[in-house]
C-alpha cells in the first residue's frame, strides 16, 4: 500500500514547483482572514483513486484546512457526484487546488482505465498488471491507482526482481547457462523472469529454471502454443502492444499475466473540478 511518507514527498515537490515563493494571485486578491468551502466534483463517471493524496495536498500548506472525503478508494462514481469537501482559509485552498486536482485526476484516470481492462478479462484466470512505464517521481501513486482499479503491480523497480529482456539476452551466448548461473548467485527468494520473442527460446529458458516467462509480441496462435509448451512449469506473461480491443483474446489463450503499459504511460486524466460553494459573501 502507498504510505503517507510517499504521498507527502510527491505533494511537497509539486507544491514547491507550483508555488515556489507563494501564490501571488491569492496573496494579492484574497484577504488573509477569508475562509472558503469547496467541493471536489466529478464531471464524468470513473473510479476513485488518490483520496488521501487529495487530502494531504489540500492540507499541507495550512493545517487549518479540513477535508471530508466522500468517496473511498476503488469506488465508482457518477457525473455530478461530490467526492470530497474542503473547508479552510481561502488562500490555502486556492493555492493547493491545482496540485491536488492534478494528482487526483491522473490517479483516478488510471484507476478508471484499469477497471475497464480488468472487466475485459473477467471470467478468465488472467491478471492485468502495470509496467515500469510510469511518470518519473509518481510511480508509487500511479501503481496505487492501478490497484484501485482492480489491477495488479509488476516489479516496482529494477532492484526488486531479475527480469532479463531482449537487450540482456543479446549479449548472452548461452541463455540456459546464464540463468543457471544467476540462480546460483542470487538469494533463493529472488524472482527470475525472462522475456522471449519466439517459441524456440522457450525450452532453453525453462531449462535454466525461471519463475516467469514473458511472451513478448506473440501472435494469439503463438501465445496458445507457448502456454502449452510451458505446461505449468512457469508463470506465463503476455506483453507487447496489448489494447482493449485485443486483451480479451489474449486472456483466452490461457496466459497467467497480461502486462499493459498503457495503464500508466498514456492515460487521460479524469475530469474532476473543485467548485467553491461558500465564499466570503456566503454564496
Amino acid at each position: 500500500m502507498i504510505t503517507e511518507r510517499q504521498i507527502r514527498r510527491v505533494v511537497e515537490m509539486a507544491l514547491d514547483e507550483d508555488a515556489p515563493f507563494g501564490d501571488l494571485t491569492s496573496q494579492t486578491f484574497v484577504p488573509a482572514d477569508v475562509w472558503a468551502t469547496a467541493d471536489l466534483v466529478a464531471r464524468e463517471a470513473g473510479v476513485m483513486a488518490g483520496a488521501d493524496v487529495f487530502r494531504i495536498a489540500m492540507t499541507t500548506l495550512d493545517d487549518r484546512v479540513e477535508v471530508e472525503l466522500r468517496s473511498a478508494e476503488g469506488e465508482r462514481f457518477e457525473p455530478g457526484q461530490t467526492l470530497a469537501r474542503v473547508s479552510g482559509p481561502a488562500r490555502a485552498v486556492l493555492t493547493s487546488e491545482r496540485v491536488a486536482l492534478n494528482l487526483v485526476q491522473r490517479m483516478s484516470g488510471i484507476a478508471t482505465l484499469t477497471a475497464v481492462y480488468v472487466e475485459a478479462v473477467s471470467g478468465t484466470a488472467a491478471r492485468v498488471v502495470d509496467t515500469r512505464k510510469t511518470t518519473p517521481g509518481l510511480r508509487a501513486l500511479e501503481r496505487h491507482a492501478v490497484r484501485c482499479g482492480g489491477g495488479h503491480n509488476h516489479r516496482f523497480s529494477l532492484s526488486d526482481a531479475v527480469m532479463a529482456k531482449d537487450n540482456h539476452l543479446a549479449v548472452v551466448p548461452d541463455i540456459t547457462a546464464a540463468i543457471r548461473q544467476a540462480r546460483q548467485d542470487l538469494p533463493h527468494t529472488t524472482h527470475v523472469e525472462v522475456e522471449v520473442d519466439r517459441l524456440e527460446q522457450v525450452e532453453p529458458v525453462l531449462a535454466g529454471g525461471v519463475d516467469t516467462i514473458m511472451l513478448d509480441n506473440f501472435s494469439l496462435a503463438d501465445l496458445r502454443a507457448g502456454v502449452e509448451l510451458v505446461a505449468g512449469r512457469a508463470v506465463v506473461e503476455a506483453s507487447g502492444g496489448i489494447t482493449l480491443e485485443t486483451i480479451a483474446d489474449v486472456a483466452a489463450t490461457g496466459v497467467d499475466v497480461i502486462s499493459v503499459g498503457a495503464l500508466t504511460h498514456s492515460v487521460r486524466a479524469l475530469d474532476l473540478g473543485l467548485d467553491v460553494v461558500v465564499g466570503p459573501q456566503g454564496l
